[in-house]
């Protein structure tokens, strides 16, 4: 039930990003959820990968390191989603900044079935 509520989540906060970020673009209906899913699924699976991989940079960084990392996580949920795309890596990184905070002002508003 959480994964739906994350995806809904994710859902919402993909089609805000779209209209902040100029070089996001998703189509509504089926592939918007899709998009969702997809996010949710490399955000779960290969980000904490990717996360431990690239750790010694991250820390020579402070963390900004960080930010590239998400961004590679959504370009590659847009890459493995059609009716997703992004035109740059830069519109990338900053849609994954946007997204992830969008998300988070939504968690804050909305909180999980665990935390009722």
């Amino acid at each position: 039930m959480s994964f739906i509520l994350h995806a809904i989540v994710l859902a919402i906060a993909l089609v805000l990003t779209t209209r902040v970020v100029g070089g996001v673009h998703v189509e509504t209906g089926v592939p918007l959820v899709v998009a969702a899913l997809v996010l949710g699924v490399v955000n779960a699976i290969v980000k904490p990968i990717l996360s431990i991989v690239t750790f010694p940079i991250t820390l020579l960084t402070l963390g900004l390191f960080y930010l590239v990392v998400n961004g590679v996580c959504f370009a590659l949920a847009a890459w493995l989603t059609p009716g997703f795309r992004i035109d740059s890596f830069g519109s990338a990184v900053l849609g994954a900044l946007v997204l992830s905070l969008i998300s988070w002002l939504i968690g804050i508003v909305v909180p999980s079935p665990s935390k009722r």
